[in-house]
């Protein structure tokens, strides 16, 4: 299993994932407060968008990861491109 190496890029994501979080307390308080159906379908577009970026920037960090990885003595660039082709068909697959 690979995991995010590179520090700023988690820390990026990280960030991303906590404006998220804030964006859906807010939803939540429109909930608690009676707020207008409408606008709470806007907030919840917005909160979907910034999770769908979040989900695609850390995706990218990956494979930028794992395509470093990659660029290595012959041998081991097969098995290392095998194992990050099957990673991201993974990782897609869990977009829709």
């Amino acid at each position: 299993m690979t995991v995010l190496t590179d520090e700023a890029a988690r820390t990026e994501v990280l960030n991303r994932l906590r404006r998220a979080e804030g964006q859906i307390r807010g939803v939540q308080r429109m909930i608690e407060e009676g707020e207008n159906c409408l606008k709470i379908g806007q907030q919840f577009s917005a909160v979907r968008k910034a999770l769908d970026s979040t989900y695609l920037r850390m995706t990218m960090c990956f494979m930028a990861q794992e395509l470093a990885t990659c660029v290595q003595p012959e041998g081991a660039q097969k098995e290392s491109m095998d194992t990050m082709l099957k990673d991201m068909e993974s990782l897609l697959s869990r977009m829709g």
